[in-house]
């Protein structure tokens, strides 16, 4: 995409809905849908609503588009790979599969015979080492994509970057440094409201709210005098300001809504629809 859109943390299943990225060059618009971790497609253990949620915006993306890039790490095809591979094979898309972080083999010698083993699993149009850290392979990766792409219409405007409203990415900028902040369980109790959003001539005003499900999570979320919280709103901020093209005053409020990862209505109005 060339732009930071979708966000990014070392924790699984940071993206819980469906986020469309457009790009379009020339005559071309490839219309990329960055979906929910595959990491497990048997039903979620917990039951959590929050959780069959992501897991069916997946499914339902691979079964709906024209082109599959799998992105599989260069140190190793795992069980994970193999099952997001049984999901293409089983719904009959044509795929892609990247060989990502190439940079960090110790030895090169290992990538061949990783190659030849991912050949001999499926049919990929093509299969591409690549180090989207370092921008290397990318441009195959896209003439690769872009080769595939079917005949028609654009389905959006030449400058448009997502089908998402600027308020969603917001949320998502200020949900990503919750990730990257919190512990491994709690980002996964959090989500993130934006109550306000005002646009002035030299600043725009956002309220936003970040629900958790207990109160000791709220105490977690906030710090030892209001530290962590703070620290959240600063890192945020920023990439706030290059979406909105602007300076930026930031509110941030923690409030408990018990249950909120399970309960349909509550889901509904948080965005997950």
């Amino acid at each position: 995409m060339g732009t930071k859109l979708s966000i990014t943390s070392r924790k699984p299943q940071t993206t819980r809905i469906n986020l469309l990225g457009i790009s379009t060059r020339g005559q071309t618009q490839i219309i990329f849908v960055d979906t929910p971790g595959l990491r497990d497609l048997r039903p979620d253990p917990s039951g959590r609503k929050i959780n069959r949620y992501m897991l069916n915006q997946a499914m339902a993306a691979v079964a709906d588009v024209d082109l599959a890039v799998l992105l599989v790490d260069a140190r190793g095809w795992t069980e994970a790979d193999e099952a997001v591979l049984a999901l293409i094979k089983r719904e009959g898309v044509a795929a892609i599969c990247g060989i990502n972080k190439i940079d960090r083999l110790a030895r090169k010698d290992v990538l061949l015979p990783l190659m030849k083993e991912i050949h001999d699993k499926y049919a990929f149009e093509a299969i591409i080492p690549m180090s989207a850290l370092h921008r290397r392979g990318l441009d195959d990766l896209s003439a690769e994509i872009a080769g595939l792409m079917p005949d028609g219409p654009h389905l959006f405007d030449s400058d448009a970057l997502t089908d998402r409203p600027l308020v969603f990415l917001v949320a998502e900028a200020i949900r990503e440094k919750l990730m990257r902040q919190l512990g491994d369980e709690l980002p996964h109790r959090t989500t993130v409201v934006v109550e306000r959003y005002d646009v002035g001539a030299v600043i725009t005003e956002i309220d936003a709210v970040i629900y958790v499900e207990r109160q000791s999570q709220k105490a977690i979320v906030i710090g030892r005098g209001g530290k962590r919280l703070k620290a959240i709103g600063q890192e945020a901020r920023g990439n706030i300001e290059d979406l909105a093209g602007g300076k930026v005053m930031l509110n941030l409020w923690v409030k408990v809504q018990p249950g909120w990862s399970n309960n349909d209505e509550l889901l509904a109005r948080f965005g997950y629809r």
